[in-house]
Order: C-alpha cells, then sequence, then structure tokens
C-alpha cells in the first residue's frame, strides 16, 4: 500500500513537472516575442511600451533564466521584473499577470470556488441521474421504462449547454419565475443564494453528461448480471437486494467511477461554456477572458491548474478502486 502511495506521488509530481515544462516553453520559447503578443494592437505597440511589458514580467532575461525563475518561484516565490516594476510574487508563483496587475495564482483562487461548486454540483447530478437510471434499465430490461430511458438518454447525449442552457433559462427563469438568475454567491456568505444560483447550471450539465453514464451503467450492469457469481448467488437464495446491490453493482459501479474521475477532472480544468453561458467569473471564464487579453501567465495558469486536477482526479480514481470492488488489489 505505501509503495503504491509512493509510486503514484512520485508519477504525478513528474508529469506535472513534465506538464509545466512544456507549457512554459510553449507560451515563452515561441519565435515572436512574448512581449509583443501581450501588447495587442501592433499599431498601438510603441517599443517603449513592449520594452516596458518585458522588464515587468522579466521577459528581458535569457530563456533559460525565466524557466529558473519560474520553477524557483514555484516553491518559494520570487519577485517578477526589477527596479521600479518589481512585483512580489509570493508562492507558488505562477506568473504575473500585466492585465490585472497582479498574481495569476490568487486570481485563480478567487475564481476557482465558482468552478467548484458548478462541478461537484453537476456531478452529483450527472451520477447520480446517470447511474439510477442506468440500473434500474438493465433491472427492468425490455420494458417501457427501459425504452423510456434509453431514448431520454440519447435526447441529453445530443444536446449542448449552449442550447439546453438558453432554453432553460428562458423557460425556468424568464418565463416561469421558478428559479432565480444564474450567478455565484460564495457558500459561506449565503447558502440559499448559492444554491439558487447554480441550480440551473448544474441541471444543464447534470442532464448532459448523465446521458453517458446512463448507458454505461446500463451496460456494465447488463454484463455483470449475466456472470458465473451472481447466477451463484442467486441460485443460493440471496435476497433479491443483496445480489443486486451487493454484488452485481459493486462490480459494475468500477468502470463508471473511472469515467467519473476524469470527467470531474478535465471539468475542473474549466467549465468554459457553462460559465460562459450563465455568466459566471469561475476558471474557464478566467481563461476566455485572459485569451482575448492575451495575458499569456494567466492562460498558462489556468493550463496547469486543470492538469492538476486531471492528475489529481487519476490517483483518487486509483483508490477508488479497491473500495469499490474487493478483487482489486493495491499493488
Amino acid at each position: 500500500m505505501v509503495r503504491f502511495v509512493l509510486r503514484r506521488v512520485l508519477l504525478a509530481v513528474l508529469t506535472l513537472f513534465a506538464i509545466s515544462t512544456v507549457t512554459f516553453f510553449l507560451f515563452f520559447a515561441v519565435p515572436t516575442n512574448p512581449a509583443e503578443v501581450m501588447c495587442g494592437d501592433a499599431k498601438a505597440c510603441s517599443p517603449q511600451k513592449i520594452a516596458q511589458i518585458e522588464r515587468r514580467l522579466g521577459l528581458n532575461k535569457p530563456l533559460t533564466t525565466q524557466y529558473a525563475d519560474f520553477m524557483r518561484g514555484v516553491f518559494v516565490g520570487r519577485d517578477i521584473g526589477t527596479g521600479e516594476t518589481a512585483r512580489d510574487c509570493p508562492a507558488p508563483c505562477l506568473g504575473f499577470s500585466f492585465h490585472y496587475d497582479e498574481p495569476v495564482t490568487g486570481l485563480v483562487m478567487r475564481r476557482l470556488p465558482a468552478t467548484l461548486s458548478i462541478v461537484f454540483g453537476a456531478a452529483l447530478v450527472q451520477v447520480g441521474l446517470g447511474v439510477a437510471i442506468g440500473m434500474l434499465s438493465a433491472l427492468r430490461r425490455g420494458t417501457v421504462f427501459d425504452k423510456v430511458a434509453v431514448g431520454v438518454s440519447l435526447t441529453g447525449a445530443s444536446m449542448q449547454v449552449y442550447f439546453l442552457g438558453y432554453l432553460l433559462m428562458i423557460l425556468l427563469v424568464y418565463e416561469g419565475g421558478l428559479l432565480p438568475n444564474p450567478g455565484y454567491t460564495a457558500l459561506t456568505d449565503n447558502p440559499a443564494a448559492w444554491i439558487g444560483g447554480l441550480m440551473l447550471p448544474w441541471i444543464t450539465l447534470g442532464f448532459i453528461n448523465s446521458a453517458v453514464y446512463a448507458r454505461l451503467s446500463r451496460a456494465q450492469m447488463l454484463e455483470t448480471l449475466s456472470e458465473d457469481y451472481v447466477r451463484t448467488a442467486r441460485a443460493k437464495g440471496l435476497p433479491r437486494k443483496s445480489v443486486y446491490g451487493r454484488h452485481a453493482l459493486r462490480a459494475a459501479i468500477t468502470p463508471i467511477v473511472t469515467i467519473a474521475g476524469l470527467d470531474i477532472g478535465a471539468m475542473l480544468g474549466g467549465t468554459v461554456i457553462t460559465e460562459s453561458v450563465f455568466g459566471i467569473k469561475g476558471m474557464g471564464k478566467t481563461a476566455v477572458d485572459a485569451v482575448r487579453d492575451l495575458d499569456m501567465p494567466v492562460v498558462m495558469a489556468t493550463v496547469m491548474f486543470g492538469a492538476f486536477f486531471i492528475v489529481l482526479a487519476n490517483i483518487i480514481v486509483d483508490f477508488s478502486y479497491a473500495a469499490i470492488d474487493p478483487r482489486v488489489r493495491l499493488r
């Protein structure tokens, strides 16, 4: 167990190191001067303004020195720029936003709670709803419920957030008045406003993604019910609840945990479309604004945060295997 944990943590660290290196050189080792890119309009950018951006972000140093400063800042922090333009960037320093005039880590951390709120609420809806529909469809194979559930799943899988989101907003907010306008309020400030403002994004994103889980859980449950150990459990006279819940469900849900972990990790990297549709300033909206403003340090930071969540999700999935399926052992 200890060896497995150490091996997975070491692999995660090496993966993040490789991603940070590739990301840094992808953004700052391109033939075009990054300062010219971040300056924006070529006609409005004077050589003096470009030089100012270079000094503020330390881009006037050799590339190897910039990379060494970047890696050091992740662990101990650093000063970005020189002289009067120097800015303090505490650890973990992932760069300094010239557009917001602040370290990008602080900017992303302020926007992160909104993304976390959207993702975990939507995850509960999509996994809970999808698995429940899929399992019931498998147990009632061939019935009207099964056919309706499959049809609803296909409909949900074909939907897009920007279509369903606006449609539900018109029906449930503007016309029906059943839900408040979407928005983000900190959970600690007002729990009721937090739930009300995120209810529509949860329903939209959860319903669309639940289609995948419904079809996957149905297929897995049907396959598991045909296994020898399930038929043996039935032959022994075990209660229906024990056969389906304790034996079949635990084996069928293992692949679903894999997909759920990867989906949640990917969504934490930035629910770009969802946040843009509902006007919520999370990591996804921050990344879109950074691309529009050519604020490359912010773009790079959102990429690295997204990679971190995906790596973390993979580790959690590996540990979940042993807890769910007794046939899996950590080595």
